[in-house]
């Protein structure tokens, strides 16, 4: 795991959990692929955080800010695309990332639509390797950057993306 999200982006520090063998195998390669820790980077991060219940604290912060945009974004999919069968979501307990599945053969299209009424998102298959999802349906959503106004705005707009591209998908294949 990596605090370049919770500390400030670039910075993080990272920590690693395995079995006893990988640990061996994970540190004879750090030997030779790193000459020496940034060590001041360490210590800004222990002066900030101090201990663990200092890492609860700052995530605590992070949920008070990121929280009420989640529940934004999935209000919105769950009012407007709920129940048609054009897509599902997840309702993530944690993390940065709103994961969307449209129907298949439409994520691309409903970027793009999204885009050409000013709403710029990640790209369609970006979770994928290469970029390239196989079934052209899934959407990564990042809800943390916009502030509270304009991620109302932008939902909506996405929301209309989806239904435009499903309604030419359902009868196209009519």
């Amino acid at each position: 795991t990596s605090t370049s999200k919770i500390s400030f982006p670039g910075s993080g520090i990272a920590a690693v959990a395995a079995s006893k063998a990988n640990l061996e195998d994970f540190r004879r390669y750090m030997q030779i692929q790193t000459i020496g820790h940034d060590k001041l980077n360490q210590l800004r991060h222990v002066r900030f955080f101090k201990n663990l219940d200092g890492v609860h604290e700052q995530m605590r912060k992070h949920a008070e800010i990121i929280r009420p945009k989640f529940e934004t974004v999935e209000a919105t999919l769950e009012k407007e695309l709920g129940g048609l069968g054009i897509g599902q979501w997840t309702k993530p307990k944690g993390g940065y990332f709103i994961s969307f599945d449209s129907m298949e053969g439409c994520a691309k299209a409903i970027v793009a639509k999204a885009k050409e009424a000013g709403v710029v998102m990640t790209g369609a298959g970006a979770t994928f390797p290469y970029g390239k999802d196989p079934k052209d349906s899934n959407i990564r959503i990042a809800p943390t950057f916009p502030e509270p106004e304009e991620l109302a705005m932008a939902t909506e707009i996405f929301v209309l993306s989806v239904k435009l591209v499903s309604i030419a998908k359902l009868l196209e294949n009519k």
